[in-house]
């Protein structure tokens, strides 16, 4: 049961690596259909899987060879769904990447998706969900020890561990998020979409600051991550 709790937690820390709220050029081996916002319809959404599923893949075969790469790309059509994206895993250890319809609204152009459906698909690739799922069970292991230690009854036991999950859970999070910034921009690249325009998405969503166990980097450090990778490619 706890380590479902953990995985529950992990789900919510990865969760929403594009989450919003709404606030009023690469070399290409094939012509790359980009359409301009705001708002992309359903049939830019499979025009942009069509191309960035096979990189993604690729890119999963390349780096994370022992992975599951058969990525499913879905869209979440439920209108009462906020502005997100993220990535988990079926039973069958398959990656899954969700996007909401209310996100396909909110991204200007097919580069905005491309780079975000990167991000996610790097997610998966740097193996971010079991990574964050050690440090979430490490983090709850040495909360519960010190605190038994301590002399804690059962509630403060479970308390401390509950808190430890977090932290050790968000640990790393601000540099996973980097680390598939990098990736993502690679894998929209190498998909004939532009990253630097994708990236401008960043500067259109609220930004979470520096915080203290944030989830999120601030968005001009993502940005210039961006323009760092590009700069390699």
């Amino acid at each position: 049961m706890y380590r479902a709790g953990l995985s529950l937690l992990v789900a919510a820390t990865l969760a929403g690596c594009v989450e919003t709220t709404t606030v009023p050029s690469a070399p290409v081996t094939a012509p790359v259909s980009r359409s301009s916002g705001p708002g992309l319809t359903t049939t830019d959404f499979q025009r942009v899987v069509s191309r960035v599923e096979p990189v993604a893949e690729r890119q999963c075969r390349r780096e994370a060879q022992e992975a599951n790469c058969d990525f499913k790309i879905v869209l979440e059509t439920d209108p009462r769904a906020p502005s997100n994206a993220w990535q988990t895993l079926d039973d069958r250890g398959r990656p899954v990447l969700t996007f909401t319809s209310a996100l396909l609204k909110d991204v200007q152009n097919d580069d905005e998706l491309a780079f975000i459906m990167g991000h996610e698909a790097a997610h998966h690739i740097s193996g971010h969900i079991s990574r964050t799922q050690q440090t979430a069970l490490t983090g709850a292991i040495l909360g519960g020890i010190l605190v038994s230690a301590m002399g804690g009854d059962a509630n403060a036991v479970s308390s401390a561990r509950d808190i430890g999950a977090t932290v050790g859970a968000r640990r790393y999070s601000k540099d996973y998020e980097l680390e598939a910034d990098r990736l993502g921009t690679v894998i929209s690249y190498h998909a004939g979409y532009d990253p630097l325009r994708g990236a401008a998405y960043f500067t259109r969503i609220p930004d979470p600051g520096d915080q203290f166990l944030g989830s999120h980097p601030p968005n001009g450090q993502r940005i210039e991550t961006v323009r760092r990778t590009m700069a390699t490619l």
